[in-house]
């Protein structure tokens, strides 16, 4: 996070890059010190550790046998917004590798989902927009994400906290760099079929 002029500098983006690895912690770490204490937190705050803390990009996906069981039969998006669920996949390579934090089950879609935008996540192909945004004034139709639209994503990260203990739960977002590319796939998929490379 230190800039590569190195630590103690004393620039500005120092202690900017500081009051953030602070805030990172959360609160919910002020009222849990052994969750403050965890390897995944020192490590955030440049602190050493006992060990390097380990997690997995996509630790939820494929290569659980027990994943793969639980979203048999359920879409990408419906397992996204069933906060029961969401706790289940989160925890199961917690469970079974002992990982020094959680990533919190979900995927970069949720979000359009949950403002009304019509779409799905096909297997093997990717997201599909019924509607792609092809202009500005459908740009303008999309409405603000507000809290209560994503209800369950709360409801979910209250139930997996309650039983990770000292162990963070990691969250994740899309870059605004991100969207345009992710549209202009979707857009194709709708009008074309291609089938994902």
């Amino acid at each position: 996070m230190s800039d590569s002029s190195g630590p103690g500098t004393g620039r500005t983006d120092d202690v900017e890059n500081s009051a953030v690895k602070d805030s990172a912690v959360g609160s919910a770490a002020d009222s849990n010190p052994a969750l403050r204490d965890s390897a995944f937190l020192r490590a955030c705050r440049g602190e050493a550790g006992t060990h390097t803390p380990v997690w997995f990009m996509r630790q939820a996906g494929r290569s659980l046998p027990e994943y793969l069981k639980i979203r048999e039969g359920v879409a990408m998006l419906d397992s996204c917004m069933m906060p029961e669920l969401v706790k289940e996949i989160t925890l199961q390579p917690v469970r079974r590798h002992n990982v020094d934090a959680a990533i919190y089950f979900s995927d970069i879609m949720v979000p359009l989902k949950a403002v009304g935008v019509d779409l799905d996540i096909k297997p093997g192909i990717g997201p599909v927009v019924a509607n792609p945004i092809r202009s500005r004034a459908d740009l303008e139709q999309l409405r603000p994400l507000e809290p209560a639209d994503v209800w369950y994503v709360t409801e979910a990260m209250g139930l997996i906290t309650a039983e990770l203990g000292a162990k963070p739960l990691i969250g994740f977002a899309g870059r605004p760099t991100r969207w345009p590319a992710t549209w202009s796939r979707a857009a194709r998929r709708r009008t074309t079929s291609t089938p994902r490379r």
